[in-house]
């Protein structure tokens, strides 16, 4: 979750210069970290520092997990500042890539609303939605925004409801609808005299606090532990003893689907997938004064892997690369 607090409240430079140096001691991490300390950055209002990290890691060596991530946040950066043909053709760029993370598309059609680009951005808002919603039957949380986002967009507009519109609507669960919450004469009633008026927006602003304070207070994801096939045969190769709980990499492959599933069965919601490396987990257990040795250690160290921030959710989107890193669509792979 990027920061939202006002500067008058928070040094911000003093945070993402303390994220910095925190992202050379976690490489790992090095992404996600240095996310956050842009974000830090564009709200003290350096943005050309911002920049400037969203650059060192598009042109790191190590492959980013979420590339046209950290395009969308650049491209909404730029434009801020003056570097709009940067920006529209970094966005063009998203857009063509097409993604299969709803989140750059709401970044780069939320920066085209912005700046009442508001026909671009209901293309945007509807291609990602085409693109990841087509014969899905229930929209995975981290699609509600792009849900959300259209329908207020569209609702700005003035064009008739579809049926993505409806579904975004069933979708929302604060007690003002969102057709309320999207009315574009909204502003007028906050230089209203009119008591009732203004007591309808306080409830309406209250109302929407409270959708973002939901999302904010979402737990991290219920993860399963994932070694790919070279940092599981380096785990084993270690810690022989670890043979027990992973016979062998298929089998270990095997059992995540299969666990995932039955939890999905079982109604547990918020699944997720978390990938590890041995140099993190030998770091983890001497963080715990425990031998990486002890089986008891991997859920532990899945769980804080998730809390960290590091799980992709469970079904992967469709159309997307399987979890298991076969580069295969997930529906042929360990979907099929």
């Amino acid at each position: 979750m990027r920061p939202d607090t006002p500067a008058e409240n928070v040094d911000h430079t003093a945070e993402a210069a303390r994220l910095e140096r925190t992202a050379g001691l976690y490489p790992e991490d090095a992404e996600a970290l240095l996310l956050q300390a842009a974000a830090h950055l564009e709200l003290a209002g350096d943005r050309p520092a911002a920049t400037a990290l969203y650059d060192s890691l598009l042109s790191s060596q190590t492959g980013l997990e979420n590339p046209y991530l950290v395009r969308a946040l650049k491209a909404s950066n730029l434009w801020e500042y003056g570097h709009e043909a940067e920006a529209r053709a970094i966005i063009t760029g998203v857009r063509a890539a097409a993604p299969r993370d709803p989140a750059p598309w709401v970044i780069v059609a939320e920066a085209l609303e912005a700046h009442d680009e508001l026909e671009a951005a209901q293309e945007t808002f509807t291609e990602g939605a085409r693109l990841l919603l087509t014969d899905v039957p229930e929209p995975p949380y981290s699609t509600h925004p792009l849900l959300f986002g259209r329908h207020r967009v569209r609702r700005m507009l003035g064009v008739a409801h579809d049926d993505w519109d409806r579904l975004a609507d069933t979708l929302h669960s604060s007690s003002v609808s969102l057709d309320e919450l999207h009315d574009p004469k909204r502003v007028w009633s906050l230089g209203s005299d009119n008591p009732a008026e203004l007591e309808a927006e306080i409830s309406r602003l209250r109302a929407e606090l409270g959708t973002y304070r939901e999302a904010l207070s979402r737990p991290f994801p219920v993860a399963v532990l994932h070694w790919p096939k070279d940092e599981l045969a380096e785990l084993l190769d270690t810690y022989p003893t670890l043979t027990t709980e992973y016979p062998s990499h298929e089998e270990h492959l095997t059992t995540i689907e299969a666990s995932l599933r039955e939890l999905s069965t079982s109604g547990t919601p918020n699944l997720g997938i978390v990938t590890g490396t041995v140099p993190s987990y030998e770091a983890f257990a001497a963080s715990e004064a425990t031998s990486p040795a002890d089986p008891d250690l991997l859920p532990q160290y899945a769980t804080t892997l998730a809390a960290r921030g590091r799980a992709v959710e469970w079904p992967p989107q469709r159309g997307a690369a399987c979890w298991c890193g076969s580069g295969r669509p997930y529906e042929t792979c360990h979907g099929a």
